[in-house]
C-alpha cells in the first residue's frame, strides 16, 4: 500500500486520491451540526496552520483545495500532511477544505470544515462556537467509541474533546488544539514546518463536561407547550379549517337568506300555513311514533279510519329524530322552521364540496352552492320542505366521488380512494331517499344509471380499447355492493307503504293528463316566483300567461345563465366535461318540460310508463334541480378560472396594484348570484291551536272541512295525537270524500249515525270559519233527539256522539 511522509515523521495509509488531490469530485458525506473555535491571532507572514502544516483555504473554497501557499516546497509540505489527516480515523486540524480543517478567517477565529466534511472528521458551522482550538492529532490518532482520542501508541489524551470516528459523520466536540506530540499548543509565534499552530491562542480553561460559557448567549430553546395549549392550537386549525369556515359560512347564509323565519319562529311558517303545517305535522308524527310504538309507523292518527295514512305523501322520514324533541304544535313550528332554515345551509354546502371534489376553486364552489339552494324558481317551493331539502343529493355525490378518488379536473386518481367516504356517501345516498319519493326517485334513478355506465365504462377501457389496468381494490368494490344494497333496501322498503297505498286508493296514481297540467312552457324557464325580490314584480305578466304559474315558474338565475354560457367557453373544466353538462342541462330541460316538449312522447312519458314510481309524480318541472346543479358546475368552472387568471396576473405586476381590486373583482359573480336569491317570501302567523284539541279525545271530526283546513288540524293534533278524520295530502280519500258530504247537514241524524259507524265519537264545529257554510245556520240548533250532547269550549262548539 502506498504511503505518505507526514510532516510529523509518522507513515501514513495514502489518502483517497479524489481527497489528497485538488480534483473536481465532491466529497457528499452526510452533514451533520458543526461547532467553531477560537484561534490565535494570523500569524503576519502567512495563514495559520493546523497539524502538518496545511495551509488553511479561502472561504467558500472547493472540497478537495489543497494549500494555497504560492511556495511549492511549502504547499507540498502543508498540502501533504493535509491530506494524510483527511483519513478517517485520524484527528483534522489541516487547512484542507474536504475533511474538517482549522480555517483562518479575516476575524482570527479558528473554524472546522464545512458541513459536507468527510466522516471522521471534526465539523463546525458558523452559528456553534467553543472556546478552545481543535485538537490535532499528529500520528495515527484514533477515537473511541464513548468519543476519546487515543495516540498512536493506544494511550488516551486528555479527557474532553470527542472526536468523531470512521464509522461517525455527526458532530464532534471540539477541545484544545495539540501539537504533533499530542501536547496543547502555548502561544508564540509561527514555527516554520514544526506543525504547531501560528499566532496566539487563547489557553483553554474549561474542564471536560463543563457547560459552554458561549451557550449563554445562544437562544433559548422554545418550551414544550402545555396540554391547554396544543388543545387551543387544535381548536384553532380546526376553527379555520376550510369545511369549518364553509359549515359556517352556510348556516349564517342560510339564516339571512330566509329571514324573517327565525325571528318568530314559534308562530309563522314560511310561504302559507297549509303545507307547511302538513309537513311539520308529518315531523312530529315521526319522532313520536318511533319513541313510543315504531310498528305503527304508517298508521298515522289521521285520515281516520284509514290504514297506511302515513304514505298519502312525501313523509320527511329522515327528519324523526328533529321530531323526537318537544311537544304540540308550537315544539313542531319552531322544528320546522329551524329545519327549513337548516336545509338550505345544507343544499349550500352539499352543492359546493361537490363542486370542489370535481376540481372548482373556492369561489367557484361558492358560487356553485348558492346558486342551487337560492336559485329564483325554488323561492315558488318555499312551502314544500321536502323540495327545499335536497343538499343530500349533491353532498352524497361529493362524498362518493370522494371514496373513489374522482374529479372532473384530474381524472380518476386510485391513490385518493378510500372506502370510508363511499359508506358515507351511499348512507347519505340513503338518507336523501327517506325524505321522500318527490325528489329522492330521479336521484335513485340517476345513481343506478351513473353506476350502469361507470362500470361499463370501467370493464370496456380495461379490457377492449385502451386496455388501461387501473387498480379500484376489493375494498372499495365491497364499499359499494355494500353501500349499494343499503341504498336499494332502504328505498325497497319505503315503497312497500306507497304500492300499497296505489292498490287501495287507485285514483292516487297519476295520468299523463294530469302531468299536462302541470307541464311548464319553454318561458317558465325564463320566468320568476312572485317571491323573487329583483324579478317578482317585474315578471308579474309572464306569471299570468302560465296555467299554474306555482310549478311553471323555474329561473333558475340570469346570472346563473351568463356565467354558465361563459364557462362553455373559458373554464377549468375539459372541453369534454363541458359539453356533457351542457348536455345535461339540456336534457333535464326537456324531462322538466313534462308533455309540453313534443307531447312528452319520446322524452318524459316514456319515463312515466315504464320506470316503477315514476307516476307517482306530479310536478315534472321539479326536475330543474337537476338543471340547476349542473348549471352551477359550468359556472363554477368559468368562475374557477377567472380566479385563476387573476391570481396571475397579480404575481406578474410589480408592484402588485391593482392586485387587491382585481381579487376583489373575483367575488363579483357571488355577490350577484345571492342578491338575484333575494326573497319577499311572506311568512303568516300559524292558527292558534284551539283548547278543545288539548283535551277532547278522539277520534273526532273537525268541521269545517276541506284540503287547506285540514292541515292545520292535523298540526294541532301534535298535543295527544288522538285520531282525527281530517286530513291533507297529495290526494283526497274516498272516504273523506263522503263525510265531507254527508256533515254538510251536520248536526242531524242521518250524519250522526254516519258518523257513528264510522267510528266517530266527537265533532269539534269552529264558530270562527264557518260564515258563508250551511253550519251557520245549523250551529245553534237543538240537538234533542238525537242523542248527543252539545258543550262550548271558547270558540269551539264540541257534539259528542
Amino acid at each position: 500500500m502506498t504511503t505518505d511522509q507526514s510532516a510529523s515523521g509518522g507513515t501514513h495509509p495514502a489518502a483517497d486520491p479524489s481527497a489528497a488531490s485538488g480534483s473536481d469530485a465532491p466529497a457528499s458525506p452526510p452533514p451533520g451540526p458543526t461547532t467553531s473555535t477560537d484561534a490565535a491571532h494570523a500569524n503576519p507572514a502567512g495563514p495559520a496552520s493546523g497539524t502538518g502544516g496545511g495551509t488553511t483555504p479561502m472561504a467558500g473554497a472547493p472540497a478537495g483545495t489543497g494549500s494555497t501557499d504560492k511556495d511549492p516546497a511549502t504547499r507540498d509540505a502543508r498540502g501533504t500532511s493535509g491530506r494524510d489527516n483527511d483519513r478517517p480515523g485520524t484527528g483534522s486540524g489541516t487547512g484542507d477544505a474536504k475533511a474538517g480543517e482549522a480555517t483562518n478567517s479575516g476575524d482570527a477565529s479558528t473554524r472546522l470544515g464545512d458541513a459536507g466534511a468527510k466522516p471522521g472528521a471534526a465539523e463546525t458551522s458558523d452559528d456553534v462556537t467553543t472556546d478552545s482550538d481543535v485538537k490535532a492529532a499528529a500520528g495515527h490518532a484514533s477515537t473511541t467509541g464513548d468519543g476519546r482520542a487515543k495516540d498512536a501508541d493506544g494511550k488516551d489524551r486528555k479527557a474532553g474533546p470527542a472526536e468523531a470516528g470512521p464509522a461517525e459523520a455527526g458532530p464532534a466536540e471540539a477541545g484544545p488544539a495539540e501539537d504533533g506530540d499530542g501536547k496543547d499548543g502555548k502561544d508564540g509565534t509561527d514555527k516554520a514546518g514544526d506543525g504547531t499552530e501560528s499566532g496566539k491562542a487563547e489557553e483553554s480553561s474549561k474542564e471536560a463536561g463543563k457547560p459552554d460559557r458561549w451557550a449563554a448567549f445562544a437562544s433559548a430553546p422554545e418550551p414544550r407547550p402545555s396540554w391547554v395549549r396544543r388543545a387551543a392550537r387544535a381548536v384553532g386549525r380546526v376553527l379555520i379549517h376550510e369545511w369549518t369556515l364553509a359549515t359556517l359560512g352556510s348556516l349564517a347564509l342560510a339564516v339571512l337568506m330566509t329571514w324573517p323565519t327565525l325571528r318568530y319562529p314559534l308562530h309563522t311558517l314560511p310561504q302559507d300555513y297549509w303545507d307547511p303545517s302538513l309537513q311539520a305535522w308529518q315531523m312530529a308524527w315521526s319522532g313520536h311514533i318511533l319513541l313510543t310504538n315504531p310498528a305503527q309507523l304508517w298508521q298515522s292518527n289521521t285520515f281516520f279510519p284509514e290504514d297506511w295514512s302515513f304514505a298519502f305523501s312525501d313523509t320527511l322520514l329522515g327528519y324523526a329524530p328533529a321530531g323526537m324533541i318537544g311537544t304540540g304544535p308550537e315544539a313542531a313550528v319552531l322544528r320546522y322552521n329551524i329545519m327549513f332554515v337548516l336545509a338550505h345551509a345544507l343544499a349550500t354546502l352539499g352543492a359546493y364540496a361537490l363542486a370542489r371534489q370535481l376540481g372548482a376553486g373556492r369561489i367557484g364552489g361558492a358560487v356553485a352552492g348558492v346558486s342551487y339552494a337560492y336559485a329564483p324558481w325554488l323561492l315558488a317551493q318555499a312551502g314544500h320542505l321536502h323540495v327545499i331539502s335536497n343538499g343530500g343529493i349533491p353532498l352524497a355525490l361529493a362524498m362518493l366521488a370522494r371514496g373513489h378518488g374522482y374529479s372532473l379536473r384530474h381524472g380518476y386518481r386510485p391513490e385518493r380512494r378510500h372506502d370510508g367516504w363511499v359508506y358515507t356517501g351511499w348512507l347519505v345516498a340513503a338518507w336523501q331517499l327517506s325524505l321522500g319519493f318527490g325528489i329522492g326517485l330521479p336521484f335513485a334513478y340517476f345513481l343506478g344509471g351513473t353506476v350502469v355506465v361507470a362500470a361499463v365504462t370501467w370493464y370496456v377501457r380495461r379490457t377492449w380499447f385502451w386496455a388501461v389496468k387501473r387498480p379500484f381494490g376489493r375494498r372499495l368494490l365491497a364499499a359499494d355492493l355494500v353501500g349499494g344494497l343499503l341504498f336499494a333496501g332502504v328505498g325497497a322498503l319505503l315503497a312497500v307503504p306507497y304500492f300499497t297505498v296505489k292498490e287501495q286508493h287507485p285514483q292516487a296514481e297519476r295520468t299523463v293528463a294530469d302531468i299536462g297540467i302541470f307541464s311548464p312552457p319553454a318561458s317558465g324557464f325564463f320566468t320568476a316566483p312572485a317571491e323573487s325580490r329583483v324579478w317578482g314584480e317585474l315578471h308579474e305578466g309572464a306569471r299570468a300567461a302560465l296555467p299554474w304559474h306555482p310549478e311553471m315558474t323555474l329561473l333558475p338565475g340570469f346570472v346563473l345563465y351568463a356565467l354558465a354560457a361563459g364557462g362553455l367557453f373559458f373554464s377549468v373544466w375539459k372541453l369534454r366535461h363541458r359539453l356533457l353538462l351542457l348536455a345535461g342541462v339540456v336534457v333535464t330541460m326537456v324531462l322538466a318540460m313534462g308533455t309540453r316538449f313534443f307531447d312528452g312522447t319520446y322524452t318524459y312519458v316514456p319515463l312515466f310508463e315504464h320506470l316503477p314510481g315514476w307516476s307517482g309524480l306530479r310536478t315534472p318541472g321539479r326536475l330543474m334541480l337537476w338543471t340547476t346543479l349542473l348549471l352551477g358546475l359550468l359556472a363554477a368552472g368559468a368562475v374557477s378560472a377567472f380566479a385563476t387568471r387573476v391570481r396571475e396576473i397579480c404575481a406578474e405586476r410589480i408592484p402588485s396594484w391593482p392586485g387587491p381590486w382585481l381579487r376583489l373583482a373575483t367575488l363579483l359573480p357571488l355577490v350577484l348570484v345571492i342578491a338575484e336569491g333575494l326573497n319577499v317570501t311572506p311568512h303568516p302567523v300559524v292558527p292558534q291551536q284551539p283548547a278543545a284539541m288539548r283535551t277532547v279525545a278522539g277520534p273526532l271530526l273537525v268541521l269545517p272541512s276541506s284540503q287547506n283546513l285540514d292541515q292545520p288540524v292535523m298540526l294541532w293534533s301534535t298535543t295527544r295525537f288522538q285520531d282525527v278524520v281530517n286530513g291533507g295530502s297529495g290526494f283526497t280519500p274516498h272516504q273523506l270524500d263522503e263525510v265531507r258530504r254527508v256533515t254538510l247537514s251536520f248536526p242531524d241524524q242521518t250524519s250522526v249515525d254516519y258518523l257513528r259507524v264510522l267510528g266517530v265519537r266527537n265533532v269539534l264545529l269552529m264558530r270562527d270559519q264557518i260564515a258563508g257554510t250551511p253550519w251557520e245556520v245549523t250551529v245553534d240548533a237543538p240537538v234533542d233527539g238525537l242523542g248527543i250532547t252539545r258543550e262550548e269550549i271558547g270558540q269551539v262548539v264540541v257534539y259528542r256522539l
